[in-house]
Protein backbone atom coordinates (compact mmCIF):
# COMPACT_ATOMS: atom_id res chain seq x y z
CA UNK A 1 0.00 0.00 0.00
CA UNK A 2 2.83 2.69 1.07
CA UNK A 3 4.66 1.60 -2.50
CA UNK A 4 1.22 2.47 -4.35
CA UNK A 5 1.07 5.93 -2.22
CA UNK A 6 3.96 6.70 -3.36
CA UNK A 7 3.40 5.89 -7.11
CA UNK A 8 -0.11 7.87 -6.97
CA UNK A 9 1.93 11.00 -5.57
CA UNK A 10 4.57 10.76 -7.93
CA UNK A 11 1.95 10.53 -10.80
CA UNK A 12 0.09 13.50 -8.89
CA UNK A 13 3.39 15.42 -9.05
CA UNK A 14 4.62 14.54 -12.55
CA UNK A 15 0.96 16.23 -13.28
CA UNK A 16 1.49 19.20 -12.16
CA UNK A 17 4.51 19.65 -13.61
CA UNK A 18 3.34 18.62 -16.92
CA UNK A 19 0.60 21.25 -16.61
CA UNK A 20 2.89 24.11 -15.65
CA UNK A 21 4.97 23.19 -18.27
CA UNK A 22 2.31 22.97 -20.45
CA UNK A 23 1.35 26.99 -19.37
CA UNK A 24 4.78 27.93 -19.61
CA UNK A 25 4.84 26.82 -23.41
CA UNK A 26 1.68 28.81 -24.05
CA UNK A 27 2.62 31.68 -22.08
CA UNK A 28 6.30 31.71 -24.05
CA UNK A 29 3.61 31.49 -27.93
CA UNK A 30 1.52 34.33 -26.58
CA UNK A 31 4.74 36.90 -25.67
CA UNK A 32 6.50 35.89 -28.96
CA UNK A 33 3.14 36.40 -30.92
CA UNK A 34 2.09 39.75 -29.21
CA UNK A 35 6.02 41.10 -29.38
CA UNK A 36 5.89 40.14 -32.89
CA UNK A 37 3.02 41.99 -33.60
CA UNK A 38 4.21 45.18 -31.52
CA UNK A 39 7.66 44.90 -33.54
CA UNK A 40 5.68 45.08 -36.89
CA UNK A 41 5.70 48.25 -37.37
CA UNK A 42 9.44 48.76 -36.09
CA UNK A 43 10.36 46.21 -38.36
CA UNK A 44 8.06 47.98 -41.37
CA UNK A 45 10.25 51.44 -41.08
CA UNK A 46 13.56 50.03 -41.30
CA UNK A 47 12.71 47.38 -44.19
CA UNK A 48 10.92 51.04 -46.30
CA UNK A 49 13.81 52.99 -45.24
CA UNK A 50 16.13 50.81 -46.78
CA UNK A 51 14.29 50.56 -49.93
CA UNK A 52 13.64 52.34 -53.65
CA UNK A 53 11.09 54.78 -54.04
CA UNK A 54 9.96 52.46 -56.89
CA UNK A 55 10.01 49.47 -54.33
CA UNK A 56 8.38 51.42 -51.86
CA UNK A 57 5.36 52.00 -53.88
CA UNK A 58 5.09 48.18 -55.48
CA UNK A 59 2.15 45.78 -55.07
CA UNK A 60 1.72 44.01 -53.45
CA UNK A 61 4.24 45.17 -50.70
CA UNK A 62 7.40 42.96 -50.04
CA UNK A 63 8.55 42.40 -46.49
CA UNK A 64 12.17 42.01 -47.66
CA UNK A 65 14.20 44.71 -49.62
CA UNK A 66 15.47 43.37 -52.40
CA UNK A 67 18.70 45.54 -51.80
CA UNK A 68 19.49 47.47 -48.10
CA UNK A 69 20.26 50.69 -49.34
CA UNK A 70 21.94 52.22 -46.44
CA UNK A 71 23.01 55.10 -48.43
CA UNK A 72 19.13 56.55 -47.79
CA UNK A 73 19.96 57.63 -44.16
CA UNK A 74 23.04 59.38 -45.10
CA UNK A 75 21.07 61.63 -47.88
CA UNK A 76 18.26 62.15 -45.92
CA UNK A 77 20.60 63.59 -43.21
CA UNK A 78 22.22 66.00 -45.89
CA UNK A 79 18.84 66.63 -47.58
CA UNK A 80 17.74 69.03 -44.46
CA UNK A 81 19.56 70.34 -41.37
CA UNK A 82 19.23 67.57 -39.07
CA UNK A 83 22.01 68.32 -37.23
CA UNK A 84 20.87 71.77 -36.09
CA UNK A 85 17.18 70.18 -35.36
CA UNK A 86 19.14 67.96 -33.03
CA UNK A 87 21.37 70.32 -31.26
CA UNK A 88 18.31 71.94 -30.80
CA UNK A 89 15.97 69.16 -29.34
CA UNK A 90 18.67 67.84 -27.49
CA UNK A 91 18.90 71.59 -25.20
CA UNK A 92 15.21 71.48 -24.85
CA UNK A 93 15.16 68.04 -23.97
CA UNK A 94 18.47 68.41 -21.33
CA UNK A 95 17.07 71.09 -19.92
CA UNK A 96 13.33 69.70 -19.45
CA UNK A 97 14.59 66.04 -18.05
CA UNK A 98 16.36 68.59 -15.18
CA UNK A 99 13.76 70.37 -14.56
CA UNK A 100 11.15 67.58 -13.91
CA UNK A 101 13.84 65.44 -12.09
CA UNK A 102 15.35 67.89 -9.46
CA UNK A 103 12.25 69.91 -9.19
CA UNK A 104 9.39 66.99 -8.90
CA UNK A 105 11.88 65.22 -6.86
CA UNK A 106 12.14 67.86 -4.19
CA UNK A 107 8.07 69.23 -4.26
CA UNK A 108 7.65 65.33 -3.21
CA UNK A 109 10.35 64.60 -0.90
CA UNK A 110 8.12 67.85 1.06
CA UNK A 111 4.82 65.81 0.61
CA UNK A 112 6.25 62.87 1.92
CA UNK A 113 9.04 63.60 4.71
CA UNK A 114 7.89 67.32 6.03
CA UNK A 115 5.06 67.43 8.22
CA UNK A 116 2.97 71.21 7.28
CA UNK A 117 -0.41 72.14 8.00
CA UNK A 118 -2.73 71.29 4.73
CA UNK A 119 0.03 69.33 3.47
CA UNK A 120 -2.95 66.55 2.38
CA UNK A 121 -5.51 69.36 1.14
CA UNK A 122 -2.31 70.77 -1.09
CA UNK A 123 -1.12 67.25 -2.28
CA UNK A 124 -5.00 66.46 -3.01
CA UNK A 125 -5.04 70.15 -5.02
CA UNK A 126 -1.91 68.95 -6.82
CA UNK A 127 -3.48 65.51 -8.22
CA UNK A 128 -6.73 67.26 -9.07
CA UNK A 129 -4.88 68.76 -11.92
CA UNK A 130 -4.17 65.66 -13.39
CA UNK A 131 -7.58 65.64 -14.27
CA UNK A 132 -7.55 68.93 -16.47
CA UNK A 133 -6.90 67.68 -20.55
CA UNK A 134 -3.65 69.55 -21.58
CA UNK A 135 -6.07 71.15 -24.23
CA UNK A 136 -7.92 73.07 -21.96
CA UNK A 137 -5.23 75.19 -20.80
CA UNK A 138 -3.96 75.12 -24.14
CA UNK A 139 -4.97 78.89 -24.77
CA UNK A 140 -4.51 80.29 -21.58
CA UNK A 141 -0.67 79.22 -21.69
CA UNK A 142 -0.50 80.60 -25.05
CA UNK A 143 -2.23 83.61 -24.06
CA UNK A 144 0.10 83.80 -21.43
CA UNK A 145 3.54 83.37 -22.72
CA UNK A 146 2.63 85.88 -25.66
CA UNK A 147 2.02 88.93 -22.85
CA UNK A 148 5.45 87.43 -21.75
CA UNK A 149 6.55 87.95 -25.13
CA UNK A 150 8.06 84.50 -24.99
CA UNK A 151 6.84 83.33 -28.14
CA UNK A 152 9.55 81.91 -30.75
CA UNK A 153 11.80 80.78 -27.80
CA UNK A 154 12.37 77.81 -26.11
CA UNK A 155 11.18 79.05 -23.12
CA UNK A 156 7.48 78.09 -23.08
CA UNK A 157 8.67 74.30 -23.98
CA UNK A 158 11.19 74.87 -20.38
CA UNK A 159 10.36 76.98 -18.30
CA UNK A 160 6.85 74.85 -17.13
CA UNK A 161 9.66 71.71 -16.11
CA UNK A 162 10.91 73.91 -13.73
CA UNK A 163 7.39 74.37 -11.67
CA UNK A 164 6.64 70.81 -11.52
CA UNK A 165 4.00 67.82 -12.85
CA UNK A 166 1.35 66.58 -11.15
CA UNK A 167 2.43 62.94 -12.35
CA UNK A 168 5.95 63.01 -11.36
CA UNK A 169 5.33 64.48 -7.95
CA UNK A 170 3.17 61.47 -7.27
CA UNK A 171 5.22 58.97 -8.60
CA UNK A 172 8.16 60.30 -6.04
CA UNK A 173 6.02 61.00 -3.05
CA UNK A 174 5.02 57.06 -3.07
CA UNK A 175 8.81 56.44 -3.58
CA UNK A 176 9.67 58.74 -0.65
CA UNK A 177 7.10 57.39 1.49
CA UNK A 178 8.62 53.66 1.63
CA UNK A 179 11.89 55.35 3.18
CA UNK A 180 12.05 55.03 7.15
CA UNK A 181 10.94 58.14 9.19
CA UNK A 182 13.89 56.96 11.65
CA UNK A 183 16.52 57.95 8.38
CA UNK A 184 15.20 61.27 8.36
CA UNK A 185 14.95 61.90 12.23
CA UNK A 186 18.31 60.71 12.56
CA UNK A 187 19.80 62.97 10.17
CA UNK A 188 17.84 66.17 11.53
CA UNK A 189 18.86 64.83 15.02
CA UNK A 190 22.82 65.51 13.35
CA UNK A 191 21.82 68.74 12.76
CA UNK A 192 20.81 68.58 8.81
CA UNK A 193 18.77 70.29 7.19
CA UNK A 194 16.04 69.46 4.95
CA UNK A 195 17.53 70.45 1.38
CA UNK A 196 21.08 68.63 2.79
CA UNK A 197 18.59 65.38 3.53
CA UNK A 198 17.08 65.66 0.45
CA UNK A 199 20.52 65.89 -1.50
CA UNK A 200 22.47 63.20 0.33
CA UNK A 201 19.92 60.99 1.55
CA UNK A 202 16.84 61.16 -0.28
CA UNK A 203 18.51 61.39 -4.35
CA UNK A 204 20.42 58.40 -3.83
CA UNK A 205 17.77 56.28 -2.48
CA UNK A 206 15.15 57.24 -5.32
CA UNK A 207 17.56 56.66 -8.47
CA UNK A 208 15.11 53.98 -9.89
CA UNK A 209 12.17 56.45 -9.74
CA UNK A 210 14.10 59.64 -10.70
CA UNK A 211 15.26 57.50 -13.80
CA UNK A 212 11.73 56.87 -14.16
CA UNK A 213 11.19 60.31 -14.44
CA UNK A 214 13.98 60.71 -16.59
CA UNK A 215 13.23 58.24 -19.20
CA UNK A 216 9.15 59.57 -19.01
CA UNK A 217 10.61 63.35 -19.35
CA UNK A 218 13.33 62.48 -22.25
CA UNK A 219 10.37 60.63 -24.57
CA UNK A 220 8.21 63.36 -23.74
CA UNK A 221 10.48 66.35 -24.54
CA UNK A 222 12.18 64.51 -27.86
CA UNK A 223 8.68 63.61 -29.31
CA UNK A 224 7.01 66.86 -28.60
CA UNK A 225 5.71 68.16 -31.81
CA UNK A 226 2.75 70.41 -30.65
CA UNK A 227 4.84 72.67 -28.40
CA UNK A 228 6.83 73.43 -30.99
CA UNK A 229 4.43 73.91 -33.55
CA UNK A 230 3.04 76.48 -31.46
CA UNK A 231 6.30 78.63 -30.28
CA UNK A 232 8.80 78.32 -32.77
CA UNK A 233 8.51 80.37 -35.41
CA UNK A 234 12.40 80.36 -37.02
CA UNK A 235 13.52 77.42 -38.88
CA UNK A 236 16.73 78.07 -37.36
CA UNK A 237 14.98 76.86 -33.98
CA UNK A 238 13.19 73.89 -35.22
CA UNK A 239 13.16 70.41 -33.51
CA UNK A 240 13.56 66.77 -35.08
CA UNK A 241 10.36 66.74 -35.08
CA UNK A 242 9.35 69.91 -37.00
CA UNK A 243 12.15 69.31 -39.12
CA UNK A 244 10.60 66.49 -39.92
CA UNK A 245 7.47 68.16 -41.00
CA UNK A 246 9.09 70.20 -43.16
CA UNK A 247 11.36 67.49 -44.61
CA UNK A 248 8.54 65.58 -45.82
CA UNK A 249 6.79 68.64 -47.57
CA UNK A 250 10.74 69.39 -49.34
CA UNK A 251 10.73 65.94 -50.69
CA UNK A 252 7.22 65.56 -51.75
CA UNK A 253 6.44 62.67 -49.60
CA UNK A 254 9.68 60.32 -50.43
CA UNK A 255 8.76 57.51 -47.94
CA UNK A 256 12.28 55.74 -47.98
CA UNK A 257 13.60 59.07 -46.62
CA UNK A 258 10.75 60.15 -44.61
CA UNK A 259 10.79 56.48 -42.56
CA UNK A 260 15.34 56.68 -42.43
CA UNK A 261 14.60 59.79 -40.89
CA UNK A 262 12.20 58.84 -38.77
CA UNK A 263 14.31 56.34 -37.36
CA UNK A 264 16.99 58.34 -36.86
CA UNK A 265 14.82 60.43 -34.71
CA UNK A 266 13.16 56.97 -32.64
CA UNK A 267 16.74 55.65 -32.35
CA UNK A 268 17.71 57.82 -29.08
CA UNK A 269 14.81 56.73 -27.12
CA UNK A 270 15.42 52.87 -28.18
CA UNK A 271 18.50 53.38 -26.82
CA UNK A 272 17.94 55.03 -23.82
CA UNK A 273 14.93 52.90 -22.96
CA UNK A 274 17.15 49.89 -23.36
CA UNK A 275 20.00 50.47 -21.48
CA UNK A 276 17.99 52.12 -18.40
CA UNK A 277 14.89 49.68 -18.31
CA UNK A 278 15.96 48.18 -14.97
CA UNK A 279 15.68 51.15 -13.26
CA UNK A 280 12.61 51.97 -14.99
CA UNK A 281 10.79 48.51 -13.73
CA UNK A 282 12.33 49.31 -10.10
CA UNK A 283 10.85 52.77 -10.54
CA UNK A 284 7.26 51.96 -11.08
CA UNK A 285 7.50 49.41 -8.26
CA UNK A 286 6.66 51.44 -5.16
CA UNK A 287 7.80 48.85 -3.02
CA UNK A 288 11.51 49.05 -4.33
CA UNK A 289 12.21 52.40 -2.40
CA UNK A 290 14.19 52.79 0.46
CA UNK A 291 15.59 49.13 -0.08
Amino acid sequence: MMVKSAAEKHSHFDTIQGRRRALNIINWILLAAGSLLVLSPLWWMVITSVKTMQEVMTYPPTFWPESWNWSNYAKTWEAAPFDLYTINTLTITILVVIGNVFVNSFIAYGFAKVPFKGRNALFAIVLSTMMIPGFVTLIPQYVLFAKLQWLNTYYPLVVPAFFGSAFNIFLLRQFYMTIPDELIEAAKMEGASHFWIWWKIGLPLTKPALATVAIFSFNGAWNDFLGPLLYVNDESLYTLQLGLQVFKGQMSTQWNYLMAGSLLVLLPVIVLFFFFQKYFIQGINLQSGGK
